[in-house]
């Protein structure tokens, strides 16, 4: 496609769509203006061309022309983009030592990776974040509408940002997103080599700790179990024996195996799976069905925390209380048709892919590597100084 044909496509889509993109000077709780080009922005996507994708572009703090594009792509599915870049790899997180619940305060990352590369933080689905559907139709996602919808996306924002197309790309993210990563990154490779404009400069893809086969991957949560000594070696063997290595399509008829997993589970009850080594905590009301509800009394305004009374512990510190500041900050002075969330469990979502083994397979074919739950959330300095490493390798 030539030059001015982009640029005209680029203008037509902006009048036919409303698109829009804000550069933001300040934030909230950050004093003084930002050191780093900020960029949000909606971008329409669907079959109904209704859906109302959100997202933060972050430019590279070193060279926005040569650094690698990345893509990121928040898991749940429905956890808004702003976890991974207030939490994870953004260029600023909360100041907790100076934040209170009411009012928090931002400070820079250092180990942001926006340091060395420019970075598209997608609300995606629909319903995550500060994306939105204009009809009630376009709530009704699965996993290969979330995908088309984000190369979509990606295909609208790079026509719109045309500096970036010869820059090399990345589809990134961790936790749910590894089925939709690889998806999203297969679509990119099949259209370049359909032809479809813009061609993409793709370089590969990044994934942490990914959901790659349900089955698979819950089921080696015993096996994971053992091998750090959450259960006895007498336990696993009986429990392996019993459900033949199958964990999770249990016949409740096997009573033998049923009753070994009920005292794997309270083994495991009180053990935090997102990370072992941290408290296990409860972050929601008692009353609440959502994971991200916040009872306000677990945080006083001089920041103790309150721990609820099944704790035998008079003080704990946990990570999900972290979480609380997004709330207050992410809903400061912003108008949106439903209360921000960080992670949206009420979404009309279908999972229809099982696993993405044989995706994983075909991008091998052509070229890329897939690596790998929220690891830069945990060790921000050292996966900083993972993917600082493999960039430039490529590109120095």
């Amino acid at each position: 496609m030539k030059l001015w044909a982009l640029h005209c496509l680029a203008l037509c889509l902006l009048f036919r769509s409303g698109l829009s993109q804000t550069v933001v000077k300040s934030l909230p709780g950050l004093p003084g203006d930002l050191p780093f080009h900020l960029e949000t922005g909606y971008i329409e996507v669907g079959e109904l061309e209704d859906v109302q994708l959100f997202y933060y572009f972050v430019e590279s703090e070193r060279s926005p022309k040569d650094d690698p594009l990345v893509l990121w792509l928040t898991g749940g599915p429905g956890c808004s983009a702003l976890s991974g870049l207030l939490f994870e790899i953004g260029p600023f997180t909360f100041d907790y030592d100076n934040s209170t619940r009411l009012r928090p305060t931002l400070r820079l990352n250092p180990y942001s990776w926006t340091k060395v590369a420019n970075i598209i933080f997608l609300d995606q689905p629909v319903g995550a974040g500060f994306s939105y559907a204009n009809s009630w139709e376009s709530y009704n996602i699965n996993d290969i509408v979330s995908a088309a919808e984000t190369y979509e996306f990606l295909r609208k924002w790079l026509i719109l940002h045309t500096e970036f197309l010869s820059n090399p790309l990345y589809i990134a993210g961790d936790s749910y997103s590894g089925i939709i990563v690889p998806m999203v990154t297969l679509q990119v490779a099949k259209g370049n080599e359909a032809g479809l404009e813009p061609r993409m400069n793709l370089e590969g893809y990044v994934l942490g700790n990914p959901l790659t086969n349900g089955n698979i991957d819950y089921n080696s949560r015993v096996s994971f179990a053992h091998l750090k000594a959450l259960i006895s070696q007498e336990l696993y063997e009986s429990a392996n024996i019993d459900c033949n290595g199958d964990y999770i399509n249990v016949d409740e008829s096997n009573v033998d195996c049923v009753n070994d997993l009920k005292v794997v589970t309270e083994c495991l009850e009180n053990v935090y799976m997102a990370n072992i080594l941290e408290p296990n905590c409860l972050y929601a009301t008692p009353k609440s069905t959502m994971g991200d509800v916040w009872d306000s009394s677990l945080i006083n305004e001089d920041r103790t925390l309150v721990p609820f009374p099944s704790m035998e512990a008079p003080r704990v510190w946990c990570r999900s209380y972290n979480y609380l500041y997004s709330y207050t900050w992410a809903s400061d002075k912003v108008e949106t048709i439903e209360k921000w969330v960080r992670c949206n469990e009420t979404l009309s979502y279908t999972y229809i892919v099982k696993e993405v083994i044989d995706i994983h397979k075909d991008l091998i074919k052509r070229g890329f590597r897939g690596g790998g739950h929220t690891a830069p959330e945990y060790k921000p300095k050292e996966c900083f100084a993972m993917i600082n490493r493999w960039f430039d390798y490529f590109y120095i």
